[in-house]
């Protein structure tokens, strides 16, 4: 029984059927899950310590056994543990935003997210390290395929317990490109949905405008699976065709490393042999004027979150985030107005573009390369930045690895509120990229 779960937990949809078919099945589900989390986490480092984690899964699960007795009358994601990056309030848990600011400062309801998935069934497994208020300044956790290597941020212990193995479900944000950079690195799916699609509240934010909400999985079913559930006014379509891709050529993919850039030529060769149109399709001419536009926008709108905080508080910030918030605090109101105007502009052109070459999704490298070596830095996001700004919904797909063994990323990016068709093409793409998700053996610790 033990094996059976350890091998149907890649998959959410199956584990949500094994977990639902009898009351044992969640008992040693945990169980094995501790044994894993044992295993891993003292090296990946993804979770804020708690005492005695699987003592209140343990007693959670019961609670949750007797409140659905009948397997019929079960969750969507009953049973499943979920990872909750700590800029998300929670009930039960303190919010420290990885950050040294006093702990009463960050209250706050628990977030619509977190409360949305309770409802459906999951148990909250525990607070993931965050960067510094989700900006640059990193934790503790290390990449589950390499300890020397950085697992990407700012939603990093989201990113590398998944990728880890240790939890199927964990939540993030993204504000540049802290779901999409890090599942790259981790090799899991992140899905950032179309702006505001995932209710905000309960969340600490970055750049109330370029903040978006989303999570990790192991694959893109189950992305699907937990999208059903966060995304509002979810309305789930088919579409039976092979969706046409768009390849933004032009100063935005002169970012990509020489190893990013060979990968990313074999997968389009691979998609091409499956059967999908691939068109290049010069794009973001304005690209550098972008980036400074993105970059703009969150200085100001993190310096309006963090004016109360920082004035009493300021040494306590890490010099990358009291950088940012200094810089906000010089740019006037009129500029930050006019690159909002700006960024609606960008989403605009966008989908102007996929209209007009009957474009159903934007592939591109997920980053620039693959994770970087060392713990300093986070890695850079500017593959992720203009559909970020854009407000555009983008999923990373697990596309390969390198000489290192370390994961590469290629990254979907659709239409306005398209998450749904999204989504429902991921699958097919990703069964084309053929990446194994290793799950618990596949460390090199």
């Amino acid at each position: 029984m033990k094996d059976q779960l350890r091998i149907e937990g890649m998959h959410l949809n199956s584990l949500v059927a094994s977990l639902a078919k009898g009351d044992s099945a969640l008992e040693i589900y945990l169980d094995d899950l501790q044994t894993i989390f044992e295993e891993k986490e003292p090296f990946v480092e993804a979770f804020l310590a708690e005492d005695d984690r699987f003592g209140r899964l343990r007693k959670e699960a019961q609670m949750l056994l007797a409140r659905y007795p009948s397997v019929q009358e079960r969750p969507a994601l009953f049973g499943i543990p979920v990872g909750v990056k700590d800029i998300f309030h929670a009930h039960g848990y303190l919010t420290r935003a990885g950050s040294k600011l006093p702990g009463a400062l960050l209250t706050g309801t628990q977030a619509a997210s977190v409360t949305r998935l309770k409802d459906e069934g999951a148990l909250i497994f525990g607070k993931t390290v965050t960067t510094e208020f989700a900006y640059f300044a990193p934790g503790p956790t290390r990449n589950p395929h390499h300890p020397d290597h950085t697992p990407g941020g700012s939603s990093s212990g989201s990113a590398a317990a998944v990728g880890a193995g240790m939890i199927p479900l964990a939540l993030g944000t993204q504000t540049i490109g802290s779901i999409t950079r890090p599942a790259s690195y981790c090799g899991v799916v992140g899905f950032k949905p179309s702006f505001d699609r995932i209710n905000k509240s309960g969340v600490i934010p970055l750049s109330e405008s370029l903040d978006h909400v989303g999570f990790f999985t192991r694959d893109a079913s189950s992305a699907k699976l937990v999208a059903a559930v966060l995304v509002l006014d979810w309305a789930p379509v088919e579409r039976s065709a092979l969706p046409v891709l768009g390849v933004p050529e032009g100063p935005y993919l002169e970012h990509v490393s020489e190893e990013m850039d060979a990968h990313f030529r074999i997968v389009q060769e691979k998609l091409k042999d499956a059967g999908y149109l691939v068109i290049a399709v010069p794009l973001l001419a304005d690209f550098e004027r972008i980036t400074q536009r993105h970059h703009l926008i969150l200085a100001a709108e993190a310096a309006k979150v963090h004016q109360d905080w920082f004035g009493e508080y300021a040494d306590h910030y890490h010099s990358k985030t009291r950088t940012l918030i200094q810089s906000g605090m010089e740019i006037p109101d009129s500029e930050l107005r006019e690159a909002l105007r700006a960024r609606l502009r960008l989403r605009e052109e966008l989908l102007t573009a996929m209209e007009n070459r009957n474009i159903d999704l934007w592939i591109s490298p997920s980053a620039p390369s693959a994770a970087p070596s060392g713990l300093e830095s986070t890695g850079d996001p500017i593959m992720n930045l203009p559909w970020t700004q854009a407000g555009l919904p983008t999923l990373n797909l697990p596309s390969g690895r390198n000489a290192q063994g370390l994961p590469l990323g290629l990254q979907l990016a659709g239409a306005w509120f398209g998450d749904e068709l999204l989504l429902g093409w991921a699958e097919g793409i990703e069964k084309v990229l053929d990446y194994e998700f290793e799950g618990r053996g596949h460390t090199n610790f």
